[in-house]
């Protein structure tokens, strides 16, 4: 969602609020920690778990709904936003700093609980072992979609991706912001919840044929994505420009726009409920946040771990073979780290008994693998 700092306020107001039709909300959190704390790579599952929990304990059922529901999430996360070293296997925060973490809900049922839950926010984020506190909560933006699709726009979409993006593509990520991937994965949260659904085959169609890379600065770097697995994402600005023959759909024409002032709230690409995606409007030749060190490593030993593991398989190209083995190379890879499989298990969302057996067969694996070369 838009970086754009608001005013910060000494003392954590719980008065935040907007009109009733409001659909799409985006809130940045200013949150510091008591003391200089040591996190896990992996944080951003801790603060996608935090958010989860504080939706069950007022409404179970939605967050049952986040949690397992088949459409889109109506919902956002970014990392932390500020100084994080790498310091051995874990990252660094320091007492001295304060970190923005940005919220966003996307539906009217999410944006309805969120204005519920300010009433009596909560004073601090529990990241494992590392609270922080939460010094305040400021609205970024409250829209409606059809305000999105009705105000006033450039003749050019530039977007800026603050966190590794990807998409996937035949069971593998594509790190590359093509014009159908990216309004694709804009799309899709429109359908599902502006309550205006666009034909997405002869929108995409229309995509293809008339939006066009007018320009771009674009790095990759290889990131944990989620739970389990890594993925290699791109960031960096790209610009869209639309060819001269895409006005004669004058619905689409709209869209396409709608859609570009849709992304700081959707992100783009996959997994953005775990930081990834995070996008912003605007063209800027400013670097983007490198990746950790410790979390490129990470990242790099459960992508290779999962290669490993999937050429040993007899279905190699199936689903469920590329399932298993990057949740064998995950947690393998975290165990190197030094985790216990407690916390993986926590996490990850398996039963302890049945990851202490994924760690013997994947450890298993890679002597068998050894012993092969």
């Amino acid at each position: 969602m838009p970086r754009t700092h608001p005013s910060i306020i000494n003392n954590y107001e719980s008065h935040l609020s907007w009109s009733a039709n409001t659909e799409i909300v985006g809130l940045v959190f200013e949150l510091a920690p008591k003391a200089d704390v040591s996190i896990y790579p992996q944080y951003t599952i801790g603060l996608h778990a935090w958010f989860l929990d504080q939706v069950r304990a007022v409404d179970p059922e939605l967050s049952a709904y986040l949690h397992d529901g088949e459409s889109e999430k109506p919902f956002t996360i970014s990392a932390l936003d500020g100084k994080l070293v790498s310091s051995g296997k874990q990252l660094h925060l320091f007492a001295s700093n304060t970190y923005h973490w940005y919220v966003t809900a996307l539906s009217k049922r999410l944006v309805t609980w969120l204005a519920q839950w300010l009433k009596n926010p909560p004073t601090a984020v529990n990241l494992r072992n590392a609270p922080l506190q939460i010094k305040s909560c400021q609205i970024t933006h409250a829209v409606t979609y059809a305000e999105l699709l009705n105000s006033d726009h450039e003749d050019t979409i530039a977007l800026q991706f603050l966190s590794p993006t990807s998409f996937r593509r035949k069971g593998h990520h594509l790190p590359l912001p093509m014009p159908t991937n990216v309004f694709h994965s804009y799309l899709r949260r429109w359908n599902d919840f502006s309550g205006m659904p666009v034909d997405q085959e002869t929108f995409l169609a229309w995509v293809d044929e008339h939006v066009l890379i007018t320009r771009h600065q674009l790095t990759s770097a290889k990131v944990l994505a989620g739970k389990k697995g890594a993925v290699t994402g791109f960031t960096g600005a790209v610009e869209f420009g639309l060819s001269k023959e895409a006005a004669k759909q004058p619905e689409f024409y709209k869209l396409f726009y709608a859609l570009g002032k849709l992304a700081p709230y959707c992100g783009t690409g996959h997994k953005t409920t775990f930081g990834l995606g995070q996008t912003r409007l605007g063209w800027s030749l400013q670097a983007t946040p490198e990746v950790p060190n410790v979390e490129s490593l990470l990242a790099k030993r459960i992508e290779d771990l999962t290669d490993i593991f999937k050429a040993q398989r007899k279905r190699t190209g199936g689903v469920r073979a590329q399932e298993i083995a990057a949740k064998w190379a995950t947690i393998l890879a975290r165990r190197e780290m030094g985790e216990s499989l407690q916390v993986i298990a926590q996490d990850m969302g398996i039963p302890y008994e049945t990851v202490k057996t994924y760690a013997k067969l994947a450890r298993r694996a890679l002597v068998n693998n050894s012993d092969s070369v």
